[in-house]
C-alpha cells in the first residue's frame, strides 16, 4: 500500500499499538451517515492465496451495499512482526481493491488483538456497524483476545469472524470473539470462493442496513441465514 493510501507508520514493541491507533484515528474522515465497516484481512505469509481471493471479491460488499444504501469501508491488515496498518475509509470498491493491490503478504505472527483494539477506538470516534476479519491462525492470548471482545460489544460492534481452514484453536478463539461482540463466526476453504463471496456481502448487507438488511439477505443467501441465526 503506498503512502498515500494509508498513514499508519510500522512500530514494533508497545509502541506500535499506540501508533497504530492514533495514525488510524488521525486518518478517518467525519461519519458520513452512511454504514462503516472495518475490512480485516492476517496478511501473513501462509494467507497468499486467500489474500488475492479477498481482492478479487471485496468490490462484491460495495455492490451488495449500495443497493442498501452505501458503505464506507477501511482496510486494516498485518503481516511480518510487529506491522499493523490501517487506511482511510473508502466509499467505492475501486479504491479498495487499488490499496489491496499494493499489499504483498509476509512471514510472522498474527496480531488480531490490535485489530480488535483499533476497531474498538475507531467506534469511539463514529458508529462502526460491522469488524470482519479474515485469517486461518490465532498465536494470541485467547483470554485476551475475548476481553477486548467486550469492549468492542460495549461500543456495539459486531465481530464477524471467518476462518480459512480447520485450524481448532482459531475457530474456537473466532467463534468466541464473534459470540461476545453479538456477531458470527464461519470457516470456509479457499477453493471455495463462493462461500467467502457470500459471507462478504452477507456482512456487507448488515454493515449498511443493520439487521433487516441481513433478514433480507437470507432469502436468498444461505451464508447470511446462517449469520442471522448466530447473532443477537
Amino acid at each position: 500500500m503506498s503512502q498515500n493510501d494509508h498513514r499508519t507508520p510500522t512500530r514494533t514493541g508497545a509502541a506500535d499499538v499506540g501508533a497504530f491507533v492514533e495514525a488510524a484515528r488521525k486518518a478517518a474522515p467525519e461519519t458520513s451517515g452512511r454504514g462503516r465497516l472495518i475490512f480485516a484481512l492476517d496478511a501473513t505469509m501462509s494467507r497468499q492465496q486467500t489474500w488475492d481471493l479477498a481482492q478479487a471479491l471485496q468490490a462484491r460488499m460495495f455492490q451488495t451495499a449500495a443497493d442498501i444504501g452505501g458503505l464506507d469501508v477501511q482496510l486494516v491488515y498485518f503481516r511480518g512482526y510487529g506491522e499493523c496498518r490501517a487506511s482511510r475509509f473508502f466509499a467505492e470498491g475501486r479504491g479498495l481493491a487499488a490499496a489491496m493491490a499494493g499489499i504483498d503478504v509476509h512471514g510472522g505472527m498474527t496480531q488480531i488483538a490490535k485489530v480488535l483494539r483499533h476497531a474498538r477506538d475507531e467506534a469511539r470516534r463514529a458508529p462502526v456497524g460491522a469488524l470482519v476479519f479474515v485469517g486461518d491462525a490465532m498465536e494470541e492470548n485467547p483470554d485476551a483476545l475475548c476481553a477486548i471482545a467486550g469492549e468492542l460489544a460495549l461500543r456495539g460492534v459486531k465481530a464477524f469472524m471467518f476462518l480459512e481452514g480447520t485450524d481448532k484453536t482459531a475457530a474456537a478463539s473466532f467463534a468466541e470473539i464473534a459470540r461476545l461482540t453479538g456477531g458470527a463466526y464461519a470457516a470456509f476453504d479457499h477453493g471455495a470462493p463462493r462461500r467467502l463471496e457470500a459471507l462478504l456481502r452477507a456482512a456487507a448487507a448488515y454493515a449498511a442496513g443493520g439487521r433487516k438488511a441481513l433478514e433480507a439477505a437470507a432469502a436468498t443467501n444461505e451464508s447470511a441465514r446462517l449469520l442471522l441465526g448466530q447473532m443477537r
